[in-house]
C-alpha cells in the first residue's frame, strides 16, 4: 500500500513526511516538488507568513542517484519562522478553529492544538502529492487544480485542453481559468482585508489519462470515490466535496444525469478503450472505480477562521466574554487550497494505481499496465 504520514508544528523546527510503499526505479526531480510548494505559498490574499518562508524540500531517505529505492522516502521542509518555544499560549479560543475543543479534549494549552491543526501541515501533503504526481506522469496521467468560485463569484472553467488550462491558470493571480476576472476578485479580497474579514471559495481538480478500474466496488472502504472524499475533506477548512455533478445530480431526473455509453474504434488505444461518453456527469467514477473518463473533484473551502476583526469569545481563565485572539493569518487562501487539493487527489490516485498494478518497481508496473490494456481491449 502506498501511504504517507506527516509530522511537525506550524512554528516548530521543520515539517516532515514519510512516504511508504513508493515503487522503486522512478527518477525523481526535487525541483518539481519545490514548484508545487512555491505555488502553495502563492495566490492573491495570502498573509505575512508567506513572506517569511521559502519552502524547499530536502529528501532524507529512499532515494539513490535521484532514483527511488522502494524503501520509505522521508521529506523535510524547514520552518524559517521557528519560534515555538518562545510563543505564549492563547487564553481566548478562536471561533472556527479547534482551539476550544482541543484544549478541552487534551486538558492542555490551546497552543498544543493550534500548532498541529494549522494549515502549515499541508506543506507536506503537497510535497507527498508532488512526489506521487511524478509516478502518475510516468503512466501518462496528469492532474490540474484551479479555483472555480471565490467569495461567491463564479469563475467558470473555459473549454480547452489541459495544456490550455495550465496556461490560463498561470496567468491568474488567484489560480482560476478566467484571468480576465482577476481585477474584480483582487478588489473583493482587498475589501475583505480592510474590513478585517476573510473569504472562501470552491476549487476543482481534473485528472486525465486514467485507465479503467482504479479502485473497486467490492468493499465500502476501498471505493475510490469514498477515499477521495475522505482525503479531500481532511484538508483544513474544506467543508464539502463533490465528484462530477455532485449535489446537482440530486436535482435532475436520471435521464439528465447518467452518461450514455458509445463506442469509437478510433479511440480504442487510449484510456477509454473506445468506450466514449458524450457527457461526464459521473466525474470519471462509477461504482467506486474509474471508468476511463477524466476524474473531476470539487471542494468547498470555508473562509479562514482567524479574523483581524475577531468574533466574540470567552477568556478561558475568567470565563468572561472577550474578543477572540488573533494570530497572523491570510485573508483568502482559496488559491492555495486548489494546490493542496490537487496534490491530495494526485496521491490518492497514485495509491489506487499501485494497488492495481503493483508497487515493487515501476518497470513491473508498466509491464502489468501494458498487459491489462491489451487484455481489456479484447474484452
Amino acid at each position: 500500500m502506498l501511504r504517507y504520514w506527516t509530522a511537525g508544528e506550524s512554528h516548530g523546527k521543520a515539517m516532515l513526511a514519510i512516504i511508504d510503499g513508493f515503487p522503486a526505479g522512478l527518477e525523481i526531480d526535487a525541483g518539481l516538488i519545490d514548484d508545487e510548494l512555491r505555488r502553495r505559498q502563492g495566490g492573491y490574499g495570502r498573509g505575512g507568513r508567506q513572506r517569511i518562508e521559502t519552502d524547499r524540500v530536502e529528501i532524507l531517505s529512499g532515494i539513490w542517484r535521484n532514483t527511488t529505492l522502494g524503501s520509505p522516502i522521508a521529506l523535510q521542509v524547514v520552518n524559517r519562522d521557528f519560534k515555538l518555544e518562545r510563543m505564549e499560549d492563547l487564553d481566548r479560543p478562536r471561533p472556527g478553529h479547534g482551539d476550544l475543543t482541543g484544549a478541552i479534549k487534551f486538558l492542555g494549552p490551546i497552543r498544543a492544538v493550534l500548532e498541529r491543526a494549522s494549515a502549515r501541515e499541508t506543506t507536506m501533503r503537497v510535497a507527498a502529492g508532488a512526489l506521487a504526481r511524478q509516478l502518475l506522469v510516468a503512466f501518462g496521467i496528469r492532474a490540474i487544480g484551479y479555483v472555480v468560485e471565490l467569495g461567491g463569484v463564479p469563475l467558470a472553467p473555459q473549454s480547452g485542453t489541459l495544456d490550455d488550462h495550465l496556461r490560463l491558470r498561470e496567468q491568474s493571480i488567484v489560480y482560476s481559468l478566467d484571468p480576465s476576472r482577476d481585477d474584480e476578485i483582487k478588489r473583493m479580497i482587498d475589501d475583505a482585508r480592510k474590513q478585517g474579514d476573510t473569504l472562501g471559495g470552491i476549487v476543482e481538480v481534473r485528472v486525465e489519462g486514467l485507465p479503467f478500474g482504479l479502485g473497486t466496488h467490492a468493499q465500502w472502504d476501498r471505493k475510490l470515490d469514498g477515499r477521495l472524499a475522505q482525503a479531500v475533506m481532511a484538508v483544513q477548512a474544506i467543508k464539502g466535496v463533490e465528484i462530477g455533478l455532485g449535489f446537482e445530480a440530486a436535482r435532475r431526473p436520471g435521464s439528465q444525469v447518467h452518461d450514455p455509453i458509445q463506442y469509437d474504434p478510433a479511440q480504442q488505444n487510449g484510456p477509454t478503450l473506445g468506450y466514449v461518453r458524450p457527457t461526464n456527469n459521473a466525474g470519471g467514477l462509477e461504482a467506486g472505480m474509474t471508468n476511463g473518463q477524466p476524474l473531476v473533484v470539487r471542494a468547498a473551502m470555508k473562509p479562514i477562521s482567524t479574523l483581524a476583526k475577531p468574533l466574540e469569545s470567552i477568556n478561558l481563565s475568567t470565563k468572561e466574554p472577550e474578543s477572540a485572539a488573533y494570530e497572523r493569518s491570510d485573508v483568502c487562501a482559496v488559491s492555495a487550497a486548489s494546490v493542496i487539493v490537487e496534490n491530495v487527489v494526485a496521491f490518492e490516485v497514485a495509491r489506487a494505481l499501485v494497488e492495481k498494478f503493483g508497487n515493487d518497481s515501476v518497470l513491473e508496473m508498466k509491464a502489468r499496465w501494458d498487459l491489462f490494456s491489451e487484455m481489456a481491449r479484447k474484452r
